[in-house]
């Protein structure tokens, strides 16, 4: 019988790899402790990062309510530099025309200007009388047109008297209706407000003549502090693009309007319309609010019509609906046409850019809100970085 082979001790090559083998699988147990100690420090990150983003988000929202009340506030200023700037644009590819035909801009600009301040001088003139007329015989004409509308009013007044028969048999008195007052306006009211409106046709107008003559070099001087050849010549495409397609836009919109005004105005002096020059004048300058403008020049020439009319008839609105398919036309297929595709601008977006500006100007913010809107858009797409805003408002 052969004795048993005595046990000999592991090697020490054997030992270690079978303690090699044994300390593989604690490997991943490092791993795993190594990660739960690193996953509150990532939260903890994260939760900064979440933290930093709502801080960001709610000093953009500070940032934009104090851009707002300083708009607000600065408003008697901001008006006039802006109209100044958008007549200025308009007029600028005359006055650069004029430049390459080697007449010196200050020459262009002053020629402009007198013819300005004359066609601004007559069209005051024009339109200052009827429109005080219109004011004043307002009420009278108002008194004389509710007769006319008896045949339309019987039913109604008959159901009135049956109502007051039956509250009024309950009371043994009746009330009497206080009267309202007429606001008076004095001379002095005039007087006082009449320096304040020329300091401002004043204000626009020295701002256009100077921004014809010196816009073109301060665009220069400003490109001019650019960093770099390359950034130098992606500045002037930019500023030279946005300069004349903005000019581009106003002098077509103010074309555009200024033949639906002259196009109200005759149609309303073929319908024996009153004052059809001042109502021309206010089709004209309404357009500059897209959809609004229509409606409420559409809602005036409808009270017009009725209380200049010599009976109630439907033929009174003839005027009306003439002028309602002229803004139809001139909206859906000559601005269009003429402007193009980039041009149009959604409608909400349009509605609420008259909301705020409205808001924050009143009527003047209301009339410059869409050439801003749309001067805005055509920036924000050659500028990088907000094509979005230009993509959402565009329709």
């Amino acid at each position: 019988m052969s004795e048993p082979e005595p046990s000999l001790p592991p090697a020490p090559g054997a030992a270690g790899v079978e303690v090699g083998a044994l300390a593989i699988p604690d490997e991943p147990e490092a791993a795993d402790e190594s990660a739960r100690q690193g996953l509150p420090r990532l939260n903890a990150a994260r939760g900064m990062r979440r933290h930093l983003r709502a801080i960001r988000v709610v000093l953009n929202v500070l940032l934009l309510l104090a851009l707002l009340y300083t708009i607000t506030l600065t408003r008697a200023l901001m008006i006039p530099l802006v109209l100044a700037a958008f007549i200025g644009l308009a007029l600028n590819p005359i006055v650069a025309f004029g430049a390459r035909l080697r007449l010196p801009r200050w020459l262009t600009a002053s020629v402009l200007m007198l013819g300005l301040i004359v066609g601004i001088g007559s069209g005051v003139g024009l339109l200052a009388q009827p429109a005080v007329g219109w004011f004043h015989g307002a009420p009278a004409a108002i008194k004389s047109f509710v007769p006319k509308l008896r045949s339309f009013t019987k039913p109604l007044e008959a159901a009135n008297r049956a109502t007051q028969t039956l509250v009024s048999s309950g009371t043994s008195t009746r009330a009497a209706v206080p009267q309202s007052a007429p606001v008076p306006i004095s001379a002095w009211d005039v007087v006082s407000t009449a320096p304040k409106v020329l300091a401002a046709v004043l204000s626009v107008l020295l701002l256009v003549f100077f921004f014809l003559i010196y816009g073109d070099s301060m665009l220069r001087r400003l490109v001019e502090i650019t960093p770099g050849f390359t950034y130098k010549r992606h500045a002037v495409s930019i500023v030279r693009g946005i300069q004349s397609e903005v000019s581009r836009y106003l002098l077509t919109a103010l074309l555009i309007n200024a033949s639906l005004g002259a196009v109200t105005a005759g149609m309303l002096w073929l319908y024996k319309v009153p004052d059809p020059l001042l109502w021309g004048a206010v089709a004209m300058f309404a357009n500059f609010i897209p959809y609004v403008g229509a409606i409420v020049t559409t809602t005036v020439l409808a009270v017009v019509c009725m209380l200049y009319a010599n009976d109630a008839s439907l033929e009174v609105f003839l005027p009306v609906l003439t002028f309602a398919g002229l803004t139809a036309v001139e909206g859906n297929l000559i601005t269009p046409f003429i402007q193009g595709a980039s041009m149009r601008l959604s409608p909400i977006a349009i509605l609420l850019w008259l909301l705020v500006w409205g808001w924050l100007w009143g009527i003047p913010g209301a009339l410059l809100a869409v050439p801003m809107l749309t001067c805005a858009k055509l920036i924000c797409e050659r500028v990088r970085g907000w094509e979005w805003f230009a993509h959402i408002v565009q329709r």
